[in-house]
């Protein structure tokens, strides 16, 4: 069960159906929409009366909720949601271009790279300071020291933050320089890190887990929001399958079947799925021409030296034809290219 509070409602409004709903035994737990405030239950919901909470000052509605993931269904939210992130929308209206180095390596590179995001459209720079790798001996990121290069580059270019964390406790520490917060493959079941980034503030990236289901996706996306954060995106990165011919595959359904079932947006990583850079503006077109509300992309000024996948980072030469793709086929779509808001 769900109760949905009017915009109207105060923080008062929302204690008196915490208390109530609580001296019942069954736990509630309050998430903060843009435009409205949801709490949900859990527990033995069949001895509260749904009318006498639908009388109770604040409430717009009370609702059974059939599906598993009750906060980020459709059933609940039957019109789509636009996430912000720095004043850069993410939502159903437009396509947004996040791009940037897989991983930050230098204050040089990250901010070369940035600028080429740039050059391509992007309103958002991904960039990698904490780095979950297959191979313990593998690059595994600069920890804060990349955290304080990406806020500088952030400072040079106006380019709001998307960058991962892979560890509960580093949560606090990542969200006072990220303007979102990346949860990668990895860490999708990361049960711990989930909740941890529900309770930071912060919208927050889910990454599908490449051997995930969408209903296990989509259920991933409910502990975050259960812990009070309805500002999430879901990214389709690429499932592992039998076939070797590409790093990942593509799973260019999901995206239509998650915006069917969730009123969250859904966006593509073209760069983790193909694996290859020859693939990652084939893909991007394919993201876009299926409905995604955004791509993430990898860019780098020297993919040759890149201490984190560089095959499949894009190049200067590429940045046109990218540009072109996020002008042309967004308007095809009755969608515009994302562009920060004026705060």
């Amino acid at each position: 069960m769900v109760i949905v509070m009017g915009p109207e409602a105060t923080s008062g409004d929302v204690e008196a159906i915490v208390a109530l709903v609580q001296a019942a035994g069954v736990e509630a737990f309050v998430s903060k929409g843009v435009r409205r405030t949801i709490v949900g239950l859990v527990g033995d919901v069949a001895q509260l009366d749904g009318a006498s909470l639908r009388g109770m000052t604040g409430v717009r509605d009370v609702m059974r909720i059939s599906a598993p993931y009750k906060l980020v269904s459709r059933e609940n939210h039957p019109e789509r949601s636009t996430v912000h992130v720095g004043g850069v929308p993410i939502g159903p209206g437009t396509v947004t271009l996040i791009a940037g180095p897989c991983a930050v390596e230098t204050h040089q590179q990250t901010l070369d790279a940035a600028r080429m995001a740039q050059a391509a459209g992007a309103r958002l720079l991904r960039g990698g300071a904490f780095k979950p790798r297959t191979s313990p001996y593998a690059f595994q990121g600069l920890g804060e020291a990349g955290l304080r290069i990406l806020a500088d580059v952030r400072e040079e270019t106006g380019l709001p933050i998307v960058t991962e964390v892979v560890d509960a406790q580093d949560v606090e520490l990542v969200a006072r320089y990220a303007d979102m917060l990346q949860v990668g493959t990895r860490n999708m079941q990361n049960f711990a890190l989930l909740q941890a980034v529900g309770a930071a503030g912060r919208p927050v990236m889910l990454k599908r887990g490449m051997s995930a289901t969408i209903e296990e996706w989509l259920m991933a996306a409910e502990y975050v929001a259960q812990r009070g954060n309805l500002d999430i995106v879901l990214c389709e990165r690429g499932i592992r399958t039998f076939d070797q011919a590409t790093r990942n595959t593509l799973d260019v359904s999901a995206v239509p079947v998650a915006q069917r079932l969730s009123h969250l947006p859904v966006i593509v990583d073209p760069s983790h799925s193909g694996g290859r850079r020859d693939l990652v503006l084939p893909l991007t077109r394919a993201a876009v021409a299926v409905g995604a509300d955004g791509v993430i992309i990898d860019v780098h000024p020297q993919p040759e030296q890149a201490l984190c996948d560089g095959p499949q980072a894009l190049v200067e030469d590429d940045l046109g034809e990218l540009a072109q793709t996020m002008t042309d086929l967004p308007p095809l779509l009755g969608k515009s290219a994302a562009a920060a808001l004026a705060l």
